[in-house]
């Protein structure tokens, strides 16, 4: 009977003792001083206590978010120099280019003379089903008149991109026909295989330009072709790579590296160290192998490489590597910004850090490729070594060093030839593209009489009333390309060949015909061959 009463009164005693608690907290509450509540949930940071003031006090009209996100950005300059903040304006078009796509209606544009030219259409995109052609200019997107009102880049690529399965009506000019055509959006691969060929009997070429969320997938399908049409030896090109997803690039490193071979460890004061390894028979454990790397390799390209160069099982061509090894992790951020902090370390199979020093500030670490450039390590190979005491072997003997990028086996010196102040100039205001584009949409029965790049760079050469056309084309941009230097002819005869090959099969095209005389794939097809 006393148990039943005492069940009984339990939930108010309950009650009354955790009312009691609320009062006697609240009431310390009350007498603890503002300094002291640690874990008040309305207490706020110095930095946005200064927004707050500025905010409401400040004798100007001020936009808080801006100053909050500078504030953000000049916290982060005094870590390391790829810790960043990302705006919520900038965050969707990076994450699209990680992802490897984006939604919208598959064309390359360009703007002259205020009007929007297609510069070439995506191969089964929604804009070639539709009926766009390289030429096209754009009157009208939707309703807005687009033709002759200064429009941006920006804007353009804003009207045009949208939700996959959305439509959107263009009114465009092919030569002097009105036409009407309505587009159904769609999702748009942002490929990062630039190309994938046979080279030359027995050899395959492959060229990456980051590693996304598809690369692995890309490099597969472009060596099993390669495999298909005979491979046995492979020259894999990430110059100018500036990295991307390191899981990509590890999954690639599994398919040249055998047995159960470390790729590559990671490893900060935060985060347990944490190995990544080969676990599966790759697609190329035998073949010989040479990978091509440059200042602008980066990150998960070094990754690649100083794997494949840590176990001898490639051979490294070309100049020292960028120097990032450092690993960010993404977090979202309320606003929809996103902050990329550093996390960890790389290091490759031998305990080399990739990463160069930062010690000395950000604008000194980012002045380090115009550095290298005039102190000669761009064209002398003695100059390219890093100065470290970080020293390693590998199992055949050969010297590796860390502490700044990847040292390449090979040096190739940057071809500086047709660096003058003219074709500078010529780059400067993009008059080289502009007339081949120009040039291409005006002689388009000339151009698809040639079906494949390697025809096209056969049997197509940069002839007397082309080279008549540029130079009219470019004295009309303020640029003389009278009197030139033979070397400096020569050069833009070949770009203009590369550029013309770009344009009918984009970048495969390109770097199958420049590839012809580039020195570095020129000296890896040498190595190969002995």
């Amino acid at each position: 009977m006393g148990n039943n009463k005492l069940k009984l009164w339990l939930p108010l005693i309950f009650s009354i003792v955790m009312i009691g608690g609320m009062f006697l907290g609240y009431k310390m509450k009350e007498k603890m001083p503002a300094t002291a509540r640690l874990f008040s949930a309305d207490r706020k940071g110095t930095v946005q206590e200064v927004i707050d003031l500025i905010s409401k006090r400040y004798v100007d009209s001020i936009q808080t978010d801006s100053l909050a996100d500078a504030a953000i950005e000049e916290m982060l300059n005094h870590l390391d120099p790829h810790s960043i903040f990302i705006p919520a304006t900038d965050l969707q078009e990076i994450n699209e280019d990680l992802a490897g796509k984006f939604e919208g209606i598959g064309i390359e544009f360009n703007i002259f003379n205020d009007t929007i030219n297609v510069i070439t259409v995506l191969k089964g995109g929604p804009s070639e089903r539709a009926g766009l052609q390289a030429g096209d200019k754009f009157l009208k997107i939707a309703d807005s008149a687009v033709a002759g009102n200064k429009i941006d880049a920006e804007a353009v690529k804003h009207m045009l991109r949208g939700l996959g399965g959305s439509t959107v009506n263009v009114t465009m000019l092919r030569g002097t026909q009105t036409m009407n055509f309505t587009i159904t959006r769609g999702i748009i691969p942002l490929y990062s295989l630039d190309a994938g060929y046979m080279i030359a009997p027995g050899t395959g070429y492959i060229r990456l330009n980051k590693f996304s969320e598809t690369t692995y997938e890309e490099f597969m399908e472009a060596i099993q072709k390669l495999k298909e049409a005979g491979l046995q030896k492979l020259i894999l090109d990430l110059r100018g790579n500036g990295g991307g997803i390191l899981q990509e690039s590890v999954e690639i490193a599994d398919e040249f590296l055998d047995d159960n071979k470390l790729i590559v460890y990671t490893q900060g004061s935060h985060i347990k160290k944490q190995e990544f390894r080969a676990r599966r028979s790759g697609i190329f454990e035998k073949g010989k192998l040479v990978v091509l790397v440059d200042e602008g390799s980066a990150s998960a390209s070094e990754v690649l490489t100083g794997a494949l160069q840590d176990w001898d099982r490639a051979e490294v061509i070309g100049r020292r590597t960028f120097g990032k090894g450092l690993v960010q992790e993404q977090y979202s951020l309320n606003d929809g910004s996103a902050l990329r902090l550093t996390i960890a370390r790389y290091y490759t199979p031998l305990g080399r850090s990739i990463q160069k020093p930062y010690d000395k500030g950000i604008e000194t670490y980012n002045e380090d490729l115009y550095n290298r450039y005039h102190n000669g390590a761009m064209i002398n190979a003695d100059s390219n070594k890093l100065v470290t005491e970080q020293i390693y072997h590998t199992a055949k003997g050969k010297l590796l060093y860390g502490g700044g990028g990847i040292t390449p086996d090979i040096f190739v010196a940057m071809d500086t030839t047709g660096i003058s102040n003219k074709i500078a100039r010529l780059y400067a205001r993009n008059t080289i593209g502009n007339f081949v584009y120009r040039y291409y949409v005006n002689h388009l029965d000339f151009f698809k009489k040639f079906t494949t790049p390697s025809q096209f760079e056969k049997d197509f050469n940069i002839n007397k009333p082309i080279w008549d056309a540029f130079f009219t084309f470019a004295s009309q941009d303020s640029v003389s390309v009278n009197a030139l230097p033979d070397a400096d002819k020569l050069y833009i005869e070949r770009r203009l060949k590369s550029m013309f090959a770009r344009q009918q099969w984009r970048n495969e095209g390109f770097f199958e015909v420049n590839n012809v005389n580039d020195p570095m794939v020129m000296k890896a097809l040498e190595i190969l061959e002995k």
